[in-house]
């Protein structure tokens, strides 16, 4: 794996095979004596024709640092340590830093070439930067309608077209006036964050305007103190059972972006709306499964913490206490007499901590106001 640099040019010139894209091979000397074979795009396409050349002299291009947000450690993966040596040059976040003046300390930096816009959305809040790479110059104008229905098209706009290459050009607009053409690839855009959008707090207990929701919701106080009790940690697994909006789950994998998350409900409706929530709010990565529990929990990698805020019952805590690993964290919530009943029961056979919790919100009484309680709801949090 090499970049088109100097550094890399004794080895372009002892290779039997270059792979690399369009772009990358137009850069290589009419001279060079190897072949050179166009990777294919999906990406995934190329890696069986590439492991099939094992034990000839490949060179694989690959734009600037291929350990950041790009090919190498797909290709590592796939092969012994032996086998392979990279030969990194700067990234583009690096040049586009140098350009802009930016410090890459102060700023998030984002892969967004194969995956959703949305992923952006957790990290909007005036006066942030960012740099991103999208997948080609007709995402930055998707780029700029997200920004302006998110309410943040006053931000400004540098377009990073073709960095370190001959071509380099960089050009400047706010996103609400985006009206650039024939953007070159690769691109990369730097965003100074500016509007008045609704920015994701980086505290648990979101804003219930922030999710759809049919009425099923765990609303933003017990969520929180759902989400303090779940302590999610980095990279680490969580089960919704009955995930209705997804808000738990969602919360859950915004903790941390190497958190996954499973949601589970019979619902078919509501996993649909779940899986809106969770693209709207930047987290694609939830994964929904649908039927009723326990069978639908069968064959699912184990989580390291599981919510229960729906379809509670005793076959249902039979089944995880007897599945799952020890040391798995547990937390479910009961508004019913009878799903307090069973929690009550099963936190004095196995322990864990038990809590009311009753909340009452201002309204108004007549000329004045008074307080309107909502239905109380009992919370068992145990480890496994």
């Amino acid at each position: 794996m090499a970049g088109v640099t100097p550094a890399s040019r004794d080895a372009l010139w002892q290779a039997d095979i270059v792979w690399g894209a369009q772009r990358h091979l137009a850069l290589l000397p009419p001279e060079l004596p190897a072949r050179r074979c166009e990777w294919p795009v999906p990406f995934a396409d190329g890696l069986p024709d590439l492991l099939a050349q094992r034990g000839r002299q490949v060179v694989m291009l690959a734009s600037q640092d291929p350990f950041w947000f790009g090919a190498g450690t797909v290709l590592a993966r796939q092969l012994e340590p032996h086998e392979w040596t990279a030969l990194p040059a700067p990234s583009t976040f690096s040049l586009a830093a140098a350009r802009l003046g930016w410090g890459l300390e102060q700023t998030d930096c984002l892969g967004l070439h194969a995956a959703p816009l949305t992923r952006l959305r957790p990290h909007l809040a005036p006066g942030r930067q960012l740099l991103v790479l999208l997948r080609d110059g007709a995402a930055v104008g998707e780029l700029a309608t997200l920004l302006r229905d998110s309410g943040f098209g006053d931000t400004h706009l540098h377009v990073l077209e073709a960095l370190g290459g001959p071509h380099e050009r960089i050009r400047r607009c706010r996103a609400s006036r985006y009206d650039l053409g024939a953007v070159r690839h690769p691109v990369a855009v730097a965003l100074e964050v500016a509007g008045d959008g609704a920015v994701i707090p980086c505290s648990g207990g979101l804003d219930d305007a922030f999710f759809e929701h049919d009425g099923q919701l765990t609303k933003r106080p017990v969520r929180a103190l759902t989400l303090s009790a779940l302590a999610p940690r980095p990279g680490e697994r969580l089960w919704d059972i009955g995930t209705g909006s997804g808000s738990v789950a969602i919360e859950w994998l915004l903790a941390h972006p190497a958190n996954r998350a499973v949601g589970f409900d019979a619902n078919a409706e509501r996993l649909d709306r779940a899986r809106r929530n969770a693209e709207r709010l930047g987290v694609d990565r939830l994964a929904l499964v649908g039927g009723r529990v326990p069978d639908s929990l069968r064959d699912q990698p184990r989580p390291d913490a599981v919510f229960i805020g729906g379809g509670l019952s005793a076959p249902l805590l039979d089944t995880l206490s007897q599945t799952l690993a020890a040391g798995t964290r547990l937390v479910a919530n009961a508004v019913t007499l009878e799903s307090e009943a069973l929690l009550s029961d099963w936190q004095a056979r196995r322990g864990g901590d038990l809590l009311r919790l009753e909340l009452a919100r201002a309204q108004p009484l007549g000329r004045r106001r008074g307080w309107r309680g909502s239905y109380p709801i009992v919370q068992w949090r145990v480890t496994l």
